[in-house]
């Protein structure tokens, strides 16, 4: 779908205004005493009144401003819209972090014109840090974002949130293989992690088993930032699956040469 540069400010102000929205939504349960829930799986999936709360709060603002837009949020499902225009909702990326009292997490907030995420915000509101990519570049509280070169995985910086994510032998053996190349490997970040690879910090995450939601309103940060996100096979990483981000294209070329027999 088209969407005019007046539209698409709009759309900008308007999820700014989602994020703050969901921000006083949240702030009340971090770092406080709350109930956990486990929404199951292979591993611990926990979710809380924050995620819900944050949720419910886009989604009402959304269905109000605009009520022909979809919505794919991950504690309330979807909803089809009459436009080809869906807002996709993660209220809180990190709750194990959120859970433990740590700062990396996010609230994700994309908007998909019917063929690719084509605006991306991921507010930190307890850092103050709002990470915004557009089709005109990233910035982060007005700061234009910048990925780094690098020349091989020798010299790499290598994330992944957990390697518990990695759901079969052969794409745990292929994390590693990569893994193993990098000069540094650090675990946990979750969407804070690519935020620091637009930042220039980090250079390489392998990823697998996310959601839609989880990476969508990553897509238009990295690659305004100058850096590349797909699937394992060069495909897109919208549907989620299995993701590679690289801040240096050339890298990346590379990346999917060894990652995408285990995609």
């Amino acid at each position: 779908m088209s969407i005019s540069a007046d539209q698409f400010a709009e759309y900008q102000v308007f999820a700014e205004q989602l994020a703050e929205a969901a921000a006083v939504a949240i702030q009340p349960y971090f770092r406080a005493k709350l109930d956990v829930e486990n929404k199951g799986g292979h591993v611990f999936d926990p979710v809380t009144l924050a995620d819900k709360a944050a949720e419910r709060t886009m989604r009402e603002l959304i269905q109000d401003r605009y009520p022909a837009h979809g919505i794919l949020g991950e504690e309330e499902g979807s909803i089809v819209g009459s436009c080809e225009l869906t807002w996709v909702l993660d209220p809180i990326d990190g709750t194990r972090a959120f859970i433990t009292g740590l700062p990396l997490w996010g609230t994700l907030i994309a908007l998909n014109d019917g063929q690719r995420p084509v605006l991306g915000l991921m507010n930190q509101s307890f850092t103050g840090e709002l990470y915004i990519g557009t089709p005109d570049g990233a910035r982060c509280n007005g700061t234009k974002l910048q990925t780094r070169s690098c020349q091989g995985l020798s010299s790499a910086t290598l994330m992944c949130t957990t390697p518990d994510m990695f759901d079969s032998s052969v794409r745990r053996d292929a994390f590693e293989s990569v893994a193993s190349q990098a000069q540094l490997v650090r675990f946990g970040g979750d969407c804070y992690a690519y935020c620091m690879l637009a930042s220039g910090f980090v250079d390489v995450i392998i990823e697998a088993s996310l959601q839609p939601y989880d990476v969508q309103a990553l897509i238009p940060i990295i690659e305004g930032a100058g850096g590349v996100i797909t699937a394992w096979d060069g495909s897109t990483a919208q549907n989620g699956g299995t993701v590679v981000a690289c801040g240096d294209p050339a890298l990346h070329a590379q990346l999917v040469k060894l990652l995408k027999h285990a995609a």
